[in-house]
């Protein structure tokens, strides 16, 4: 058995509808497992797009000013074992 891992939506009516066709070639028979996030309870590992567009925004603001840092700097202080 494999996993795929998909996002969907569901509608009024309770229909699960796929963002995306899956890559599978033969029709069959599938368990479905669905995560529900709570309302108060946000995915932690999802950033809102409003935070990811700002923080691009700011990056190209500091390229574009010339605030960058050579990659070999990034490095200093690090101890790799």
């Amino acid at each position: 058995m494999r996993a795929i891992e998909a996002t969907a939506t569901i509608d009024e009516s309770g229909q699960l509808t796929l963002d995306r066709s899956l890559d599978v070639t033969k029709p069959q028979r599938v368990r479905v497992i669905v995560l529900l996030s709570e309302d108060d309870d946000p995915d932690p590992d999802e950033t809102p797009t409003e935070t990811m567009i700002e923080g691009i925004h700011q990056g190209l603001r500091e390229a574009l000013a010339g605030q960058t840092i050579p990659l070999s700097k990034l490095w200093e202080g690090i101890d790799a074992e």
